[in-house]
């Protein structure tokens, strides 16, 4: 058997020649093996009309078999002129033969450096892909932030609008100076509640103490 991969042909036909010549050397092999048991058959069935045969079916046999051997020698030789002969003249493409499917190399070839120089260039745009599509996950990440926090904001916005209808309700024109009282007596409350605690704090030691 050919030792050439005639992996271009295999692409054509869809399989390899060489599997092609295997299957066909089996097949005629087959063919051989029944032949010679269909002719011992025959002479079996002749030599047993002959009164008085002395040959044997083992004789017989080994005639076969001898025969067999010889026939199989030869068609060996036959089938291997026969291989030959097909994968090179039927079963081959020639070099200069391009298949429909590969023209496209031929309109634009490139060498070894030039498609390592496009491996990286594409393994360059995958990389730049992957940064753009991490910072469209960040950014939409950060507007997704963004939307809570004017959430919030238009929330506070609202109450501070309903605070200042409440202050026009009862009286109150100025919103901001209400609202700076409102946070000077805060102060002014926590303060006193503060020295509260302590004097508390102090007379409650002072007690202790007695």
């Amino acid at each position: 058997m050919s030792v050439d991969p005639m992996a271009y042909e295999a692409q054509f036909f869809g399989f390899t020649p060489q599997t092609c010549m295997l299957r066909l050397y089996i097949a005629f092999q087959d063919y051989l093996f029944e032949m010679m048991l269909v002719v011992e058959g025959v002479i079996l069935k002749k030599l047993d009309a002959i009164p008085g045969c002395q040959i044997s079916p083992s004789q017989i046999r080994k005639c076969t078999e001898k025969f067999l051997l010889f026939m199989k020698d030869h068609f060996d030789k036959l089938f291997g002129r026969m291989e030959e002969v097909l994968l090179q003249l039927v079963l081959n493409i020639p070099r200069n033969v391009l298949l429909p499917e590969d023209r496209v190399h031929e309109q634009y070839p490139y060498g070894k450096e030039e498609f390592r120089a496009l491996q990286e260039e594409l393994q360059q745009l995958q990389q730049q892909c992957r940064a753009e599509a991490a910072a469209g996950e960040a950014l939409r990440a950060e507007l997704e932030e963004q939307k809570a926090v004017t959430a919030e904001l238009e929330k506070i916005l609202q109450c501070f609008d309903g605070l200042e209808n409440i202050c026009r309700e009862h009286g109150i024109g100025n919103f901001k100076e209400s609202l700076a009282f409102l946070t000077h007596n805060s102060k002014k409350l926590q303060d006193a509640l503060k020295d509260v605690k302590e004097k508390s704090k102090n007379m409650e030691q002072h007690e202790q103490l007695l």
